[in-house]
């Protein structure tokens, strides 16, 4: 009898799969997003050296107490522009997605294109 995989399993492969091809270098970092069931999380990593250059999320003081939601489209938009205008300060403008597995939308859509019109490149 085949076993049905969870949506977990499915997007824990679907992750794997894209991390063969994707790899943050020092000139062009890698910004992954991370989600929750409350809250959404973004870093950008060099994987040459191991290291989160920068990160973001729901969490932050400064998106905590201003946010009515931590888990809606809003709340990503806010983490988006945050970790951009953060890259942008340490000299970062350029980087390669990493969805994480997640299909693009919905709240990962909106982190990414909140972070592009906040001026990174990817």
């Amino acid at each position: 009898m085949i076993k049905k995989e969870s949506r977990k399993e499915i997007r824990a492969r679907r992750h794997r799969r894209v991390r063969k091809k994707i790899f943050g270098t020092p000139e062009r970092p890698r910004l992954t997003v991370y989600k929750s069931l409350k809250h959404i999380y973004a870093q950008i990593i060099d994987d040459t050296k191991g290291h989160t250059l920068v990160a973001a999320s729901t969490l932050e003081p400064e998106l905590r107490n201003s946010l009515k939601s931590h888990k809606d489209m809003e709340a990503a938009r806010r983490v988006g522009e945050l970790i951009a205008k953060k890259a942008l300060a340490k000299g970062i403008d350029k980087v390669v997605f990493d969805r994480s597995g997640y299909i693009y939308h919905g709240r990962v859509k909106a982190l990414a294109d909140a972070a592009r019109e906040a001026g990174l490149k990817f």
